[in-house]
């Protein structure tokens, strides 16, 4: 069942074919850490593209949850203090797992087992918590992705 599209605050980006969307409030560090990750992708020579930072388009298309870029906003991510940049795109992408940034010494030392995150009605994706002050943020998030699905 396809769902009409709902704006949420976020940064989605996709990696090595995992998208990603990165949710929390403003100034929780969204934006940097998914640009952080794409850095990361980079120096790792795997693909890495930005779909939308602030505000993306997500919907269920049927078993998927897609994420789409505003036109106005296409290709430019907000670096908090640097300004707006330009940076590898694409329109759309499946996302995967939601991240949610965790500023330093708050939060659980341990995230709940089997997290899920609510991005709209029907809309659910297994949550990743990661320290926004993480120096190698891509490495720890596919490292918790490997442990969710098992694999060693």
């Amino acid at each position: 069942m396809n769902t009409a599209p709902a704006n949420v605050h976020g940064t989605a980006i996709a990696v090595d074919g995992i998208g990603l969307l990165f949710l929390g409030a403003s100034g929780s560090g969204k934006s940097a850490l998914a640009f952080d990750c794409l850095a990361e992708a980079r120096l790792a020579h795997l693909s890495g593209a930005l779909v939308a930072d602030d505000r993306v388009f997500v919907l269920r298309d049927q078993n998927k949850v897609i994420a789409r870029c505003p036109d106005a906003i296409r290709g430019l991510i907000e670096l908090r203090y640097s300004g707006i940049v330009s940076v590898d795109h694409v329109t759309e992408a499946e996302i995967h797992f939601a991240i949610l940034p965790v500023p330093s010494n708050e939060g659980e030392r341990l995230p709940p087992d089997d997290e899920q995150a609510d991005l709209a009605p029907g809309i659910r994706l297994p949550a990743i918590r990661v320290p926004s002050w993480s120096r190698f943020p891509l490495s720890l998030i596919l490292a918790r992705i490997r442990g969710l699905r098992g694999n060693s």
